[in-house]
């Protein structure tokens, strides 16, 4: 069931005259109407190993201290989301609410969940030596107790742009007739929007039919700019060229609630099949939309946007970031104070 909430749209009519002249004429009424809750799910329990080390969800992007989160949930909000969920654990929840919590809170409603090593089903234990939670998957689904509506998933580090937050809410409150089990949706990126001038990247190219529903995602190493566009190398060492047009998934994803049932299954079914000795298997989320999809339970529409998405992947990538925002604020796109 789909949580909403009542709205009222005030129109009418007044009208203005002086000496039996009509100046002004203004129309108005009052109607009762249903808004449809949207959540914000923000995935932020990672540490940034290849940013040197630090907690980059955290690292001050903005003229004021801003983060990249800070410009993600503005533009949320912007589109429509009316709730934040975070992601995170419990020994970065203090610092998370100091630099972000305490301040979102007082524009929106803000819950927290915890991702842990150790929240698994009943009768499984994880392995004394495992370091690292238990992936996306585990992430969504320590939503399932506080989220009741559509849902927006992104990661915490990423910049997405405006575009891809609307198109994305539009569709979450829309109805989706369909003979599968779930309609959901993704921003599909332009991958030459994605790459980074600091390295390699690793991104998820998306086929799609032609009605621009995902078939699979392709993962895809070691792309690298190139003076044409995109290359990466193959499993025998040769280069091949990649369309940079092609679109690529930034683990932007539209849910619906009932899709904790299969996530809770599926996650159980996971922790089965796991390998004595094997601490670093993850469950994550394009592998169980990928079931879904190959399964006939789900259709997962492709909603391309043009935005350039930008993030720190590598420590090299904060200049980019900060100069970009710093460039979106000249624009106009964002005022220079985020929370005034």
């Amino acid at each position: 069931m789909i949580k909403t909430e009542k709205y009222y749209l005030c129109v009418g009519i007044t009208i203005l005259k002086r000496n039996n002249n009509i100046l002004l004429i203004k129309f108005w009424k009052v109607t009762e109407g249903i808004m449809k809750s949207t959540t914000l799910v923000i995935m932020a329990a990672g540490m940034g190993s290849r940013f040197g080390g630090g907690i980059k969800q955290l690292e001050p992007m903005g003229p004021n201290g801003e983060i990249i989160m800070d410009y993600s949930i503005y533009d949320a909000m912007e589109a429509g989301f009316n709730k934040v969920v975070f992601v995170t654990r419990k020994d970065l929840f203090e610092t998370f609410k100091d630099v972000i919590g305490n301040k979102v809170s007082e524009v929106i409603p803000v819950e927290y969940v915890f991702q842990e090593i150790t929240d698994l089903p009943d009768g499984f234990t994880a392995p004394e030596d495992r370091t690292k939670p238990w992936g996306t998957g585990q992430a969504i689904l320590a939503c399932k107790d506080v989220v009741k509506e559509p849902f927006l998933v992104i990661n915490a580090d990423d910049y997405y742009g405006k575009n891809a937050f609307k198109l994305i809410h539009d569709y979450l409150i829309e109805e989706h007739p369909s003979d599968k089990q779930f309609e959901f949706c993704m921003a599909g990126f332009i991958l030459g929007n994605t790459l980074s001038d600091n390295g390699a990247v690793t991104r998820g190219v998306c086929v799609m039919d032609e009605a621009q529903n995902l078939i699979g995602v392709n993962e895809t190493g070691g792309i690298v700019k190139t003076q044409h566009g995109a290359a990466c190398e193959d499993k025998d060492g040769n280069i091949v060229e990649i369309d940079v047009k092609s679109n690529v998934s930034m683990n932007m994803w539209g849910f619906t609630p009932d899709f904790f049932n299969e996530l809770e299954s599926g996650f159980k079914e996971f922790l089965s099949n796991i390998k004595e000795g094997d601490i670093k298997s993850e469950y994550l989320l394009p592998s169980v939309v990928d079931q879904l999809i190959k399964g006939g339970k789900a259709n997962v529409a492709v909603l391309e946007t043009n935005d350039k998405w930008f993030g720190v992947t590598y420590k090299e990538d904060k200049d980019v970031v900060v100069s970009s925002i710093r460039k979106l604020i000249d624009e106009g796109k964002y005022p220079s104070k985020l929370y005034k």
